[in-house]
């Protein structure tokens, strides 16, 4: 089985090419799901994330309060550091476990779906590793049509690597200025 790390900014198609992959029967696993079942009411890295950012990040129903959450690390690198160092090993955890559950001689490829797969250094866990991308002028009217504000935008961009070298760093780039048809096609060329 070829493993293929998907990555890219947001706005630029990740979700897209997810269902994409799907609809073909590709198996995927995206770590944005995992990163949610990590911090479930009575997981250990919820226990840890509420002991670094304080009770006031749980919710009544004793999961998390996500806005609270972001707008803490977004706004203080060394919070989000914390985050990920307490996130990011139980999230790689999961995808493997899953990876490993999917290794069957008739399954051609898997797809784990990594925002931050060349900052987490995951792609020495792959075969091959896909960016999805588009213009910035794209990103950022994809972006404020989902609500977003420009300074939640700019917040989030400076957290992560820019697209240029996503797409530099990447073995295959697939733009998504197209339709879903062209994109979808763009797909089937690198992951069979």
């Amino acid at each position: 089985m070829r493993v293929f790390g998907l990555t890219g900014g947001m706005g630029m198609g990740k979700s897209a090419a997810v269902q994409l992959l799907r609809d073909r029967g590709v198996a995927v696993v995206d770590t944005d799901d995992l990163a949610r079942l990590v911090v479930e009411p009575g997981q250990p890295a919820l226990v840890r994330v509420i002991e670094r950012f304080g009770p006031g990040i749980a919710a009544p129903n004793g999961g998390l309060r996500r806005p609270e959450l972001a707008r803490l690390v977004f706004s203080d690198p060394a919070a989000r550091k914390d985050l990920e160092a307490i996130l990011h090993p139980a999230i790689r955890d999961l995808w493997k476990a899953q990876l490993a559950a999917w290794r069957e001689p008739s399954r051609l490829s898997a797809v784990v779906v990594i925002p931050l797969l060349f900052e987490t250094g995951a792609e020495a866990d792959l075969d091959a590793t896909i960016c999805v991308a588009c213009s910035e002028t794209t990103q950022r009217e994809r972006l404020l049509a989902r609500g977003w504000s420009p300074e939640h935008i700019e917040q989030r961009l400076r957290a992560q690597l820019s697209i240029e070298q996503k797409v530099s760093r990447a073995d295959y780039v697939i733009w998504t200025e197209g339709s879903l048809e062209v994109h979808a096609a763009q797909l089937a060329k690198v992951v069979p």
